[in-house]
């Protein structure tokens, strides 16, 4: 006989269902309240864009050199090579004036303006055989903030030996929104110095960015910051640890070189990475780049092809000549090199060993750099020729023609020696990388042209086709 369950127990279990009911839309309305709250109370994080930034010029990048008044006399003529004074925005600061230099009779014509650093007493140094002058360098970047400058986008930093490419600076940090934290550098060639200083610091004499939508941050924790590290020895330390205090990392541009280098960089700039030329630094403890010139001399004809194609400045390409076997290497604006054999292009494309890391009394070992390198062979007429930049120009349909003359080599060759040439003579159109090439850069290809012999060759520097390999023939 089947039970009748009567209505009236059924209330109970109806009530408790409408209770659970009412609690549980009471906790999703509080959560999603408390939802709107957080999200209101602290920012959204900033989404990367798949669209490039707007264009970028050099006006909106505001500079910060750090001197001090015994380099600045001689290191202020380095400045006046790149310096761009109707196009550019910076100021030096010295620990003090030298005695015949005057803020307000300073050569304003070539170079940024000349300020005095704050007093930095109070802060205290505690790195046994370091230098004070850290403190006062690191607080260049809150100086140079403080200034004031309108419509700023980036913020550089470097040292009054600090080579910049201006352009090609434009062209690099055009990659990134400035409206995000960006703190944009490279560490050193040496790894002993990585080791010591860290690998995921902006090595401050290569020079570092910094966007203005961090900067205006870093201006207001910077001080209070760098009291808690007394114990660090430079001023690019300091910086990288605060930046680090608000979780800010390192963006890697190799572009940027601090040359932790003793003695010839030839093998670095021949065999420059794939990307635009930032600066160069350690300009004093380097041999001139250039045979027969000083230093500065060796900067202003580097320059002048700089003038010409900025971007393509030490960009290499490698070609192959089918009629002789020789390996052709164009460091553009640079030098040229011919192997007089086939080399294959892993090993054409790496830095050859022509340098001493920056402390002399370690040994030279594979794992001494943070870069692949090779050695060079102990006999120079087993080396590649070498033919460095002489001149270049551009005609009216902007056809470049760079020409580079030979090295004198004392070298006994055949007839069929690239030996015998004098000159090379490449011809190019002027690189202007758009954002996808910056973002996925690829090497561009050259060809050895037709020639009736002679003491000259001929180059022509192309955009590689869709499937083209870059080999031997």
């Amino acid at each position: 006989m089947a039970i009748l369950h009567s209505p009236i127990k059924l209330q109970p279990s109806s009530k408790l269902i409408t209770l659970f009911f009412l609690i549980s839309s009471s906790l999703c309305t509080a959560y999603f309240l408390a939802s709107v709250f957080l999200l209101r109370t602290f920012p959204r994080p900033h989404l990367s864009s798949t669209n490039p930034p707007s264009l970028l010029s050099l006006h909106q990048i505001v500079f910060g050199i750090a001197a001090d008044k015994n380099s600045w006399p001689n290191r202020k003529d380095y400045l006046k090579i790149w310096w761009k004074p109707r196009l550019m925005r910076g100021c030096v600061f010295l620990d003090e004036l030298p005695e015949y230099e005057n803020p307000q009779n300073h050569d304003a014509s070539s170079l940024p303006a000349v300020y005095v650093s704050g007093d930095t007493s109070r802060f205290r140094y505690t790195y046994r055989g370091g230098y004070r002058s850290a403190i006062r360098i690191a607080r260049v970047v809150l100086e140079t903030i403080a200034v004031g400058h309108s419509n700023v986008r980036w913020y550089v930093f470097g040292d009054d030996d600090t080579f910049f490419f201006p352009e090609n600076l434009v062209k690099t940090l055009s990659k990134y929104d400035d409206d995000l934290w960006y703190y944009i550098g490279s560490n050193s060639e040496t790894s002993d110095q990585n080791r010591v200083f860290g690998y995921e610091m902006g090595f401050g004499g290569a020079g570092f960015a910094i966007s203005q939508s961090l900067a205006k941050i870093l201006r207001k924790v910077f001080d209070s910051c760098i009291e808690r590290y007394p114990h660090l020895y430079g001023s690019d330390s300091r910086i990288q640890s605060c930046l680090t205090e608000l979780g800010v990392k390192l963006t890697h541009e190799q572009g940027f070189h601090q040359v932790d280098l003793k003695g010839n960089i030839f093998g670095l700039l021949a065999s420059h990475p794939l990307t635009p030329l930032v600066s160069l630094h350690n300009l004093d403890h380097i041999e001139p780049i250039f045979p027969n010139m000083t230093i500065k001399e060796s900067l202003q004809h580097l320059f002048e092809a700089v003038e010409v194609d900025s971007q393509r400045i030490v960009q290499q390409s490698v070609c192959y000549d089918r009629w002789f076997s020789w390996t052709i290497s164009v460091s553009w604006g640079y030098a040229v090199q011919i192997h007089e054999r086939h080399v294959f292009l892993q090993d054409a494309i790496s830095v050859q060993r022509t340098f001493m890391p920056w402390k002399r009394e370690l040994r030279v070992e594979p794992g001494s750099f943070a870069m692949n390198t090779r050695e060079i062979h102990e006999d120079p007429c087993r080396r590649p020729i070498v033919f460095y930049f002489d001149r270049a120009s551009s005609n009216w349909n902007g056809l470049i023609e760079s020409n580079y003359k030979k090295a004198f080599v004392n070298c006994s060759y055949g007839p069929n020696s690239a030996r015998r040439l004098e000159e090379v003579r490449v011809l190019s159109r002027k690189l202007d990388l758009d954002y996808k090439q910056l973002q996925a850069p690829r090497r561009q290809c050259c060809d050895v042209l037709p020639s009736n012999g002679g003491e000259g060759l001929d180059i022509a520097i192309r955009d590689c086709k869709e499937e083209e390999l870059i080999h031997m023939h």
